[in-house]
């Protein structure tokens, strides 16, 4: 249906003279309003006999004074410019570049959507295997231990939910984004339809919103999640049921063989000391000789170990495993990079063994610390044994053969040498 709105007459259309039907020269307006080119009245009036008039309402005048409107002057220049074909390929090249610009913006938001979405999956998938672990853990303690399983199992679900729900909140910001993004694109697209039938004397105003501001990225810590639900379970458990543990902490003892001259091994080989002398010794490749380190006797090549260290008392201490390949002759940053995986305590302080150091801040000061190594995981974790907090996780643990590794760590001046030890269960007291 027609619509009745009468057309509304372009700007060019309203800088056209009346007579010459071409855009104002040198504009002049009358006493009426109306506006003609100087020369085209002038040569209009001077075929006139009599008194002059307006071509257009017949306004009579009693004179032939002629004012020149010098802003109607300078918007005919401006129209006269704009209607270059550099300045409309200006106009649509701005326009292309902003629509170009939301599309790639949108694009962007919807490869992190897609991400987003293979991640909220990988959660709920490892979530699920999370549960039947934990549930696989709790089984040889179903009978008695019933309430402490639903405890961890309802922890897990809660933190599942919470990581879900915070990745199901990123995508709703995210499709919100999207959304913004493509009305934005509408009206870009609009105004720049429209400079196919119309003349710009300037880029149209465009009314957007604000552009929504999304991470790109959730702050979801699977590494974390996975971390807390894949240590030693029943032994968490076993803390409040001791006589149902099974299986228990691997009952470590140092090898003397690889023991720096400067430490004193206990008769069990559970304790080491820094010693004042140097210890008779025995030359062999594999004792440490430029650092005060100890190694476990015991190996490990695969499968899960957990054992536990007491440091109370101890002002500084290196726990963690080494590769058996380590340089035993050198003095070498305790990294991974260098075949270490250890946490230690410099001055009241405690660092994962990184590069550079991570610094790790602990509720209070453990007395124990225990050690976690999944060989098929290549992950070592350690702990707070006292309250079984979870500290710190290398998530690219060693490949190939390992050995705990302890070291006590040359005494401070004017402070008494501290042991570290071995803890065995039962038989050790916590």
């Amino acid at each position: 249906m027609a619509s009745d709105t009468p057309k509304r007459p372009s700007l060019k259309e309203d800088l056209t003279c009346a007579i010459c039907y071409d855009l104002f020269t040198d504009p002049v307006m009358l006493a009426c309003m109306h506006h003609f080119c100087r020369a085209c009245i002038s040569t209009y009036w001077r075929s006139l006999r009599g008194a002059v008039s307006c071509p257009q309402c017949r306004q009579e005048f009693p004179t032939r004074q002629l004012q020149t409107n010098y802003l109607v002057a300078a918007m005919v220049e401006k129209v006269r410019a704009s209607s270059s074909e550099g300045f409309r390929q200006n106009l649509q090249k701005q326009l292309k570049d902003s629509l170009e610009s939301y599309r790639t913006k949108m694009e962007e938001y919807l490869n992190i959507i897609r991400q987003d979405e293979e991640k909220v999956e990988t959660m709920k998938r490892v979530g699920a295997e999370l549960q039947a672990r934990v549930r696989g853990e709790f089984q040889a303690l179903r009978e008695v231990l019933q309430q402490e399983e639903a405890g961890l199992l309802e922890s897990l679900r809660r933190e599942e939910a919470e990581l879900l729900q915070g990745a199901e909140h990123h995508l709703e910001q995210l499709r919100g984004a999207v959304l913004e993004a493509e009305q934005s694109m509408r009206v870009l697209q609009q105004a720049f339809d429209a400079m196919e039938t119309s003349i710009e004397v300037e880029l149209p105003e465009v009314n957007l919103r604000p552009a929504v501001q999304v991470e790109k990225e959730t702050d979801a810590d699977l590494n974390a999640f996975i971390s807390r639900y894949t240590g030693p379970v029943q032994y968490i458990a076993w803390r409040k049921m001791l006589k149902l543990l099974k299986p228990a902490p691997v009952p470590l003892t140092f090898d003397p063989e690889t023991a720096h001259p400067s430490l004193c091994l206990s008769r069990d080989k559970t304790v080491v000391v820094e010693s004042q002398e140097m210890q008779p010794y025995r030359r062999n490749p594999k004792r440490f000789t430029q650092c005060v380190n100890v190694l476990a006797a015991q190996g490990f090549l695969s499968g899960r170990h957990y054992w536990e260290v007491g440091v109370a008392g101890s002002r500084k201490w290196d726990l963690g495993v080494a590769l058996e390949s380590v340089d035993r002759n050198a003095r070498a940053k305790l990294s991974p990079e260098n075949g270490y995986w250890t946490l230690r305590l410099r001055e009241g302080r405690y660092w994962a063994g990184t590069q550079p150091w991570t610094p790790l801040d602990l509720d209070g000061t453990p007395c124990s610390i225990g050690v976690l190594l999944d060989c098929e995981g290549r992950r070592v974790c350690f702990y707070n044994a006292d309250s079984m907090q979870l500290l710190y996780t290398f998530n690219s643990a060693p490949h190939g053969r390992v050995f705990p590794f302890f070291s006590p760590c040359v005494s401070e001046r004017g402070h008494k040498p501290q042991p570290i030890r071995i803890l065995h269960f039962p038989l050790d007291s916590l």
